[in-house]
Parts: structure tokens; C-alpha cells; sequence
């Protein structure tokens, strides 16, 4: 699979409000378990909760920022974080 370089989640000109901690967890929980399912469009109809098209873009910005997602070559939404490679990192040695 081959994810894009740099998405564009159109938030610069967006008047909206900052998404809540759970809203932001809400969305994350719904591409994890749908991983790879949906692209951005139907992943924003299917959520269970409804929320403005700009805040789910500032969603997904902050995710994508946080690698927790990749958007792949087709625009199918992918979660790519790890939590087995984040416990090795955290196991290891510090040099």
C-alpha cells in the first residue's frame, strides 16, 4: 500500500470549532476499526456522530500529524500507529 506524501484537509479557510477530546477519540476509534474501509468523504457520512465538515477536517489533520493515519494512493483513510513499535521504542535503551 502506498500512502500519499501530503494530503490536503482544506482547514486554513474553515470557520469551525476546536473538536472535543472525545469527538477527536470518536473518529480515531471509527478508522481503527474500519481501517482501510472508507475514503474521506464516506468516512465522514459513516461516523457514528455528527460533526461539521471543517472539524472533521481538523480531525483528521491532527491525526495525520500525530501518524496515526495515511490516506493511500486511491484516498482510502488507513490507521497506521502502532502500539507494538511504540513499546519497543519505549523499551529501548537510551544512548
Amino acid at each position: 500500500m502506498e500512502l500519499q506524501n501530503s494530503p490536503k484537509f482544506n482547514i486554513k479557510n474553515i470557520i469551525t470549532r476546536s473538536p472535543t477530546l472525545e469527538t477527536v477519540m470518536m473518529v480515531e476509534r471509527f478508522i481503527r476499526a474500519h481501517n482501510g474501509e472508507f475514503k474521506k468523504t464516506e468516512l465522514f457520512n459513516k461516523i457514528p456522530k455528527k460533526v461539521m465538515w471543517g472539524t472533521f477536517n481538523v480531525i483528521l489533520h491532527y491525526l495525520w500529524d500525530n501518524n496515526k493515519i495515511g490516506i493511500d494512493k486511491n484516498g482510502y483513510v488507513v490507521y497506521i500507529w502502532s502500539p507494538e513499535v511504540y513499546e519497543k521504542f519505549k523499551n529501548r535503551k537510551a544512548y
